[in-house]
C-alpha cells in the first residue's frame, strides 16, 4: 500500500458509531501540527477558515490551487491522515478531483450538497451521482479516498424541522448507497435529531460540534462516529487575537492571567 491508501484506511478505521474521531479543524500547518501535538490521530481542514487565512470568503471565493495549496502544506508538516474541506469541489470533473486531493496528501475529503453561491441544495439524485463518480474515480486512482457527504437541509432546506430530518436522512442513504463513507448533516444539534440521524441513516454520522449542541461524550452515546468543529476554533483564535491588540492599543498588558 502506498502511504496515501495506508491514511485512507486509517481515517476510514477512526469512525466508529459510540466511538467517534474527534476533529479540532486545523487551518494552516502550525494549527495542525498543533492538533497532532495534542494526539488527534488525524486532521481536518475547514474551508472558511482556510479561505479566512489565505484572504478570501467561504464559498468557492478561494481560488482551487490556493485552497489545495494549503492543504499540502498541512499534509507535508504532520504525520496522521488530513482530511480537506474542499466545499462543493471547485467545479472540478471528479477525475480531477480526486487528483488534486492526492497530490495535495489528503486521505479524505469533505463535499457540500449546495450551491456555494446561491445555497439552494442541489437534486439529491444529483448529487448522488456526483459522489458516485468521485468514488469511481477514487477507485480507479486507487487512493482509497474517504468521503464525507455534507447533507445540508438544516441550512438550507425547507418545510418542518421534522421535513428536514426526513431530508437528511434520505439524503444521507443515498449518499452511502453512492459511496460516500459518512454523512455530515451540518448544523443537526437537537439531541433527538442527532440520535435519530445516527439511527437511521445507516452509516457513520457526522456533528459539527459548536455551543448547544451536546457534548462529545453524549454525541458518542448518541451514535455519533465523527465529531468536528467546523472555523469554530480558529474564529476563537481570532477572537482573543483581537483582545489582545485591542489591550495594546489601549497601553495595556496584552497576555491573559496565569
Amino acid at each position: 500500500m502506498t502511504e496515501l491508501q495506508k491514511n485512507a484506511a486509517a481515517l476510514r478505521a477512526l469512525h466508529v458509531p459510540g466511538d467517534p474521531v474527534v476533529l479540532p479543524n486545523a487551518w494552516d500547518a502550525a494549527s495542525a501540527r498543533a492538533v497532532e501535538a495534542a494526539g488527534f490521530p488525524a486532521v481536518a481542514t475547514g474551508s472558511a477558515a482556510v479561505a479566512a487565512v489565505l484572504g478570501y470568503e467561504d464559498g468557492h471565493d478561494a481560488p482551487a490551487d490556493e485552497m489545495f495549496a494549503a492543504v499540502a502544506r498541512i499534509s507535508r508538516v504532520v504525520t496522521v491522515p488530513v482530511t480537506a474541506d474542499v466545499e462543493r469541489g471547485y467545479g472540478l470533473k471528479p477525475a480531477e478531483l480526486v487528483e488534486r486531493l492526492a497530490a495535495a496528501g489528503a486521505a479524505g475529503c469533505n463535499l457540500e450538497d449546495s450551491d456555494p453561491a446561491t445555497g439552494a441544495l442541489i437534486d439529491a439524485a444529483e448529487q448522488a451521482d456526483f459522489l458516485a463518480a468521485v468514488r469511481a474515480a477514487a477507485d480507479e486512482a486507487g487512493t482509497g479516498l474517504v468521503i464525507n457527504a455534507r447533507a445540508d437541509t438544516f441550512i438550507h432546506g425547507s418545510g418542518t424541522p421534522d421535513e428536514r430530518l426526513a431530508a437528511a436522512i434520505d439524503r444521507g442513504r443515498r449518499y452511502l448507497a453512492a459511496g460516500a463513507d459518512c454523512v455530515y448533516p451540518i448544523l443537526a444539534g437537537d439531541p433527538e435529531v442527532i440520535g435519530a440521524l445516527a439511527r437511521e441513516i445507516g452509516g457513520p454520522v457526522n456533528v459539527l460540534m459548536r455551543p448547544g449542541v451536546p457534548s462529545i461524550r453524549d454525541l458518542a452515546a448518541l451514535g455519533v462516529a465523527r465529531i468536528s468543529f467546523g472555523p469554530g476554533i480558529h474564529r476563537a483564535t481570532q477572537a482573543l487575537t483581537t483582545r489582545m491588540l485591542d489591550a495594546i492599543a489601549r497601553g495595556d498588558d496584552p497576555f491573559p492571567s496565569a
